[in-house]
């Protein structure tokens, strides 16, 4: 009955550290992000802006919106850098054009009946 009390605080505690080490890994892998920002980089703000940097300074990053049209933003609001998206359609279209071959007569007839 004396080890109870004592196992019970320690079963709360351990999964209260590992979640504050996660998330300290993580806000230290967003400043890095963030401090590796570079001019021509497409990013997303946290409220979902999408934007190109055009500028950067200290604390705030100019981000291109829409044709000449530049708004300035804190660094921490840059949420993530988006991936090229050349590469991105590319993989979009090879998984289309499989797809599209998959699809045997017997369904496709099914498909089209089914109106």
């Amino acid at each position: 009955m004396d080890f109870l009390f004592p196992l019970l605080i320690l079963a709360l505690l351990v999964p209260m550290f590992f979640g504050i080490r996660k998330q300290k890994r993580e806000a230290e892998k967003v400043a890095s992000m963030q401090e590796s920002l570079k001019v021509g980089d497409q990013v997303v703000t946290t409220s979902g802006l999408y934007g190109t940097v055009v500028d950067l300074d200290e604390t705030t990053v100019d981000l291109e919106i829409a044709e000449e049209v530049v708004t300035t933003w804190l660094r921490q609001a840059i949420r993530e850098v988006r991936a090229d998206e050349s590469v991105v359609e590319e993989t979009a279209a090879t998984d289309t054009a499989a797809d599209a071959v998959e699809e045997s007569a017997e369904q496709t007839e099914t498909r089209l009946t089914k109106d």
